[in-house]
């Protein structure tokens, strides 16, 4: 086996943890290597999660604002797609974001070397390459940058031709005349809305009380509503107790003893750091249950000059967190500080439909809390863009503090929703005084615009606040 090759960082996983890392190090002139266990580069985010789910619901809104146009009889559309044919459409944009992606380590002088990592002592990796070669790398500083992938408990045959979880339900050959999505957190919910829009017939099992608890409740109760509108049926508090399965489908017992038969599983509860086979254990890194690192504010793990970023240490599991945290990481390998307080007012979005958007507190973490706070709402239905375009779902949601009009938390349940949030998102990251809603009543917006209900939202509650 041939000598190491020498590094100043090496990062394993090419997601967007890793990314982040990787370019930031490069960029302040240390030697680094990336290792990817797959043929192309962009990790899970790229290939099995957030750029195909979402060019997938791309696909499907598209068809269903087709089926509902008042030029849909002229239309040369002449059947429905098949889901494999919707599915494919994903591939374009998947090859685009691996191809730019690309480029970005080249341009940046990042050596790039595929296979499987494996550590041999605390600053050797060894590679298994897919042809069989070995590869030993050293660096002084190592990004762990895995990723995740879906949990799979015992007694689930993920083997079975009609049992899929959310990295493999992209290869559905066709669509199925119904579903059972175990497991109702944010992947469960998005494709739940993507599968009932084609007209599967859906039962959504939730093993919590509500939907997204950790949505703000009026949000939250908003998309149980319009998900049993679109006739999918909420089942929550429920637990698996056994799964039979034939050639043509799967019958579920409950533990509440419902019994629940459907053409195809998809089971979206939980995952799995991807840190098996790293021999992390024989450094003293431990993994917890489900294989995340437990890191701290700088990323590192119990070994100083190992870090770990993304969804291998769990929460909050979003891709633009993970390149967040990537550079964060990366700015403390470079210049001994981590700047975790930019994660004060992280986003997220849900790709429902209707979409979801949220920043800052909810109204519960308000109240227990015992902030003085006022609410303004903006209805959709009342705004000339969504009136315009049609989509008249949902509202944009504004809680500020009584008093200074300080703005708390922004909360947003509709069309472009993950767009609009990003409005409030910097008003809040403002100093002092310049974070208020006041903002809102006296900037001018462009109209007709979906932004303008941030002006809507700030009128209403600012006649709220009794004085």
């Amino acid at each position: 086996m041939a000598s190491a090759r020498s590094y100043d960082v090496l990062v394993i996983g090419s997601g967007p943890g890793g990314e982040g890392a990787a370019m930031t190090c490069a960029k302040a002139g240390k030697r680094v290597c990336m290792v990817e266990k797959d043929a192309v580069l962009g990790g899970s985010a790229t290939h099995r999660g957030t750029i195909p789910s979402k060019a997938l619901r791309h696909a499907i809104q598209e068809l269903v604002k087709l089926q509902g146009s008042p030029w849909q009889r002229t239309s040369v559309v002449r059947e429905l797609p098949r889901f494999v044919d919707l599915a494919r459409t994903a591939h374009t944009v998947i090859d685009r974001q691996a191809a730019m992606r690309t480029q970005f380590y080249e341009r940046n002088d990042v050596d790039i070397v595929h296979g499987g990592a494996r550590f041999i002592d605390a600053h050797t990796v060894e590679v298994l390459e897919e042809r069989g070669a070995h590869e030993l790398l050293r660096a002084d500083h190592v990004v762990i940058a895995t990723g995740s992938r879906p949990y799979h408990p015992p007694g689930v045959d993920f083997a079975h031709p009609c049992i899929f979880d959310s990295d493999t339900v992209l290869g559905l050959d066709d669509t199925p005349r119904s579903m059972i999505v175990f497991g109702a957190g944010v992947i469960g919910c998005e494709y739940t809305s993507m599968f009932r829009a084609l007209g599967v017939k859906l039962n959504l099992i939730n093993t919590r009380p509500r939907l997204l608890e950790f949505l703000d409740d009026e949000i939250s109760d908003a998309l149980s509503y319009h998900l049993r509108d679109q006739g999918v049926v909420l089942r929550h508090d429920e637990e698996l107790e056994h799964l039979e399965t034939s050639e043509h489908g799967v019958l579920m017992h409950l533990k509440s003893g419902k019994k629940l038969k459907s053409d195809a599983l998809l089971w979206a509860n939980g995952r799995t750091g991807n840190t098996a086979g790293l021999g992390l254990e024989a450094l003293g890194v431990m993994p917890d249950q489900r294989g995340c690192l437990k890191v701290s504010s700088s990323y590192q793990t119990t070994q100083p000059h190992l870090y770990a970023v993304g969804d291998v240490v769990g929460w909050p599991s979003l891709a633009s967190a993970s390149y967040d945290q990537g550079r964060f990481a990366g700015t403390h390998i470079v210049e001994g500080r981590a700047e975790g307080r930019l994660l004060a007012h992280m986003p997220t979005g849900i790709y429902t439909t209707p979409e979801i958007s949220s920043v800052g507190k909810t109204e519960r973490e308000l109240t227990e809390h015992c902030v003085p706070y006022e609410v303004g709402h903006a209805l959709f239905k009342h705004l000339a863009r969504a009136q315009i375009t049609g989509s008249t779902v949902g509202m944009l949601k504004l809680l500020f503090h009584r008093e200074t009009l300080q703005l708390l938390g922004v909360h947003c349940f509709g069309d472009q929703a993950a767009e609009i949030v990003h409005i409030g998102q910097a008003i809040m990251s403002q100093p002092g005084a310049a974070a208020s809603i006041a903002y809102f009543v006296n900037a001018t917006f462009n109209y007709p615009t979906m932004a303008e209900a941030y002006r809507v939202a700030a009128l209403n509650g600012i006649n709220r606040v009794v004085r």
